[in-house]
């Protein structure tokens, strides 16, 4: 049996990377798990058959997180078969890479709808539906501690996102619900890729303790642990799976 065995969750930007090994690992450990794709439906589509393939169950949804009208119907269709859910994971984010003096209006607007707002109102959303004693998780970055040049406006959306965990943790704690964030370091994603030049990742390895950027397993590994009974006493927490590369 799993520790997840009967729980209901829902991971939004389940299609790939770290999403994608948080749905399989969920999966694994018992979950019936419901997740969100932007556009890749053949993506969605893999990764629901490797789950089932393994012995689990995962189910996709075509989601914008940015279209707050679509909140309330999602999460009804991720409950489970008793009308509740257990577990939320927030980890659908974008990227965006301008120096500030290029950035636009329409860049702003976009990524914090995307990134600030969608998870907001999902948080918000899952509280209410949540049953006592119910896992929220958020997906943040070492980008809100390490900032870098070009990455002003995901920095800044992630740093909200963890301002938001603090204060639903201290909202919702009375309920038993634990509200934290997981902040990966440098993962071996496409995000990762798109967004950092080829020479970057020898560069992390250099100075990462464990000698190598993560794998998405690696970080839905600790997104578990989180979902699991055994985090029952930590809450409002940020926990940096980064490998030793921020000690």
């Amino acid at each position: 049996m799993g520790v997840l065995d009967g729980k209901a969750a829902l991971v939004t930007g389940g299609s790939r990377g770290i999403g994608a090994a948080i749905v399989r690992r969920l999966a694994a450990d018992g979950a019936v798990v419901t997740f969100t794709y932007l556009s890749s439906e053949a993506a969605a589509a893999e990764v629901v058959n490797e789950v089932k393939a393994a012995g689990g169950r995962a189910i996709a949804v075509q989601s914008d997180q940015a279209d707050l009208a679509s909140i309330p119907e999602l999460f009804a269709q991720a409950a489970g078969p008793t009308g509740a859910l257990d577990i939320f994971v927030s980890n659908a984010a974008e990227v965006t890479v301008k120096p500030i003096d290029g950035v636009t209006e329409d860049d702003y607007d976009h990524l914090f709808a995307t990134n600030v707002k969608g998870p907001y109102f999902a948080i918000q959303q899952a509280a209410r539906v949540f049953p006592d004693g119910g896992r929220i998780i958020a997906l943040s970055t070492l980008n809100t501690v390490v900032p870098g040049p070009g990455i002003s406006l995901y920095a800044a959306s992630k740093a909200a996102l963890e301002q938001f965990v603090k204060v639903a943790a201290r909202e919702y704690g009375a309920r038993g619900i634990t509200v934290n964030a997981v902040s990966p370091g440098a993962t071996d994603t496409d995000m990762f890729r798109d967004s950092n030049p080829p020479e970057a990742k020898a560069a992390l390895v250099g100075i990462t303790a464990l000698g190598r950027v993560g794998e998405p397993a690696d970080v839905a590994d600790v997104v578990a642990f989180l979902a699991g009974p055994d985090s029952r006493w930590l809450t409002g927490q940020n926990l940096r799976a980064t490998g030793g590369l921020l000690i």
